[in-house]
This record gives C-alpha cells, sequence and structure tokens, in this order.
C-alpha cells in the first residue's frame, strides 16, 4: 500500500489500532531508563505516545499525514511532548536514538532490508533496537497480517541481519486475538555495547 491509500484507510475510522501501546512494546521496554527514541512506522503513534508518557523524547516517523495528524492531536490532548516526521522509511535516515523501534512495518524484501539497515546503525550506543512484526509462520499457523510471505519477518533472516548489536531476546510469540487463533510474531529486542 502507498501513502495514499494509508491515508485513507487512517481516515475511515477514529482509530485503526488499538490508543493502547502494543503488548510486547510496553513489555519489552517498561523498565529501561528513558532517552531519545524514534519510531519507525509510527502510525497514529500508539506506541510513540506511551514512550513520550513515560519520559521518553520521542521522533514518530510516518508516510501517512492522516496517521500523523491522530497522533498530534491526542498528543496535545494528552500533554505529550512527541516529535512529528511525515517522511517515507525508503528515503529517511533516522537519528541516532536510545531506542530504535520498528513495529508491524510489512514490507517487500527490497525496502525492509534498507529500513532495517538504517535502523540498526541509528541504535546509540548503549541503545535499544525493538522490533515486533508478524512472523512467517503467522501465515499458515496465525491469524491476521499480511498475506503475502514475502512479507512476513523471518526470526533467523531478521537476527542475521542485526550487524554488531547484542540481541537479548528473539523469539516467535503469541498474540491472542479476540474471536480467531494467535497471531504469531517475530520479537527481536537488541542492544548496541555502551563501548
Amino acid at each position: 500500500m502507498d501513502a495514499d491509500s494509508w491515508d485513507r484507510r487512517y481516515a475511515e475510522t477514529e482509530l485503526v489500532w488499538s490508543a493502547d501501546p502494543n503488548r510486547f512494546v510496553a513489555d519489552e521496554l517498561t523498565g529501561l531508563p528513558p532517552g531519545s527514541a524514534v519510531d519507525l512506522a509510527a502510525g497514529e503513534g500508539r506506541n510513540a505516545l506511551w514512550l513520550a508518557g513515560v519520559g521518553w523524547r520521542v521522533t514518530a516517523v510516518d508516510f501517512s499525514a492522516v496517521a500523523l495528524d491522530k497522533g498530534r492531536q491526542i498528543a496535545v490532548a494528552r500533554g505529550l511532548d512527541v516529535t512529528w516526521v511525515h517522511a517515507d522509511l525508503a528515503d529517511y535516515r533516522p537519528p541516532t536514538a536510545d531506542l530504535v523501534l520498528i513495529a508491524y512495518l510489512h514490507v517487500p524484501p527490497a525496502l525492509w532490508q534498507p529500513v532495517l539497515g538504517r535502523a540498526v546503525a541509528a541504535v546509540a550506543p548503549g541503545g535499544t533496537l525493538l522490533l515486533v512484526g508478524h512472523d512467517s509462520t503467522n501465515l499458515t499457523e496465525g491469524t491476521g497480517g499480511p498475506q503475502d510471505l514475502e512479507r512476513l519477518w523471518s526470526l533467523d533472516a531478521v537476527v542475521a541481519s542485526l550487524g554488531d548489536l547484542v540481541v537479548r531476546r528473539a523469539e516467535r510469540v503469541h498474540r491472542p486475538v479476540e474471536g480467531a487463533r494467535d497471531a504469531i510474531d517475530t520479537l527481536v529486542r537488541a542492544e548496541r555495547p555502551a563501548s
């Protein structure tokens, strides 16, 4: 889908996703000392807003202006400070940050590999990279998400793309979906050594 398609999708409803953070984002990052964070493919900002609420200085990036406007309105209503960046990840180079987050970005491999590479490079010394997305096994064993295998994540391929980051957690996790079988996600948390 292109930015116009996503703009239309975000315009059709109050919130496409929940206003709450993704459960794995909250579980993995609760207790991590706040610093600078960049949320790539932030959508309406559910994770960025949560991070800002617990003390992070957050930059939320997405190519949907409609989604960013929704996130901006929520931030104002909650009194949260988030920097909203309208950009296409095909070209965007994230700033160095203590936390780099990608949650549910599902694009063709020709785009995914450079985006992931730039995300890895943006992790500051001592910083964390957190990746959460629909796993390739979700297509046959789970529910929801893209139905195009090449857009789903492979745990092994993600881990192999992390360069000198130290992997702290890498696994397939189950996410309950009301009225359906669980969704299966790839969850990877990695850190860049402090020195």
